[in-house]
């Protein structure tokens, strides 16, 4: 299985935001610290706060932080959410699978699948940020500390 980039980068902005501490880095700083687009990053932010997770003010003094909702998010219920309900195997698309009546993988697929995120529902963006990761985190080029 393999996550949507919107979804791993989701997941890296709520993690950068776990330990950001007091700080509020604006989502173009967050987008540089995780390597990816600005408005990549920007699009994910927007869901991710429509979400509930993060907490993005705008203008002087403003940026993105975490909520609690967000710091306690199930890493499973997550991706579940963000993925989408999809298969992992695309049985009925534009060329059916001439299978799929009567196929045994699409079930056992299914079954992995959901194995894959019940191994990271007891999981919370919080666990994700425990060292080594969030020490990790913070010795990123331009991750401001919780104290500067």
């Amino acid at each position: 299985m393999r996550l949507l980039r919107s979804t791993d980068m989701a997941l890296r902005v709520l993690m950068r935001l776990a330990v950001a501490g007091e700080s509020t880095p604006t989502t173009r700083e967050v987008a540089a610290d995780m390597g990816v687009p600005y408005t990549h990053a920007a699009k994910v932010v927007a869901e991710l706060q429509h979400r509930g997770l993060l907490a993005a003010r705008r203008g002087r003094g403003g940026g993105l932080s975490l909520t609690e909702a967000g710091r306690n998010a199930s890493v499973g219920a997550l991706l579940r959410s963000l993925e989408g309900e999809g298969d992992v195997a695309d049985c009925d698309g534009s060329t059916p699978c001439p299978l799929s009546a009567d196929c045994r993988l699409r079930g056992a697929l299914r079954r992995a699948q959901e194995a894959f995120y019940a191994t990271l529902d007891p999981l919370t963006i919080a666990d994700m940020v425990e060292a080594p990761t969030g020490p990790l985190l913070l010795g990123l080029p331009g991750v401001r500390t919780p104290s500067s």
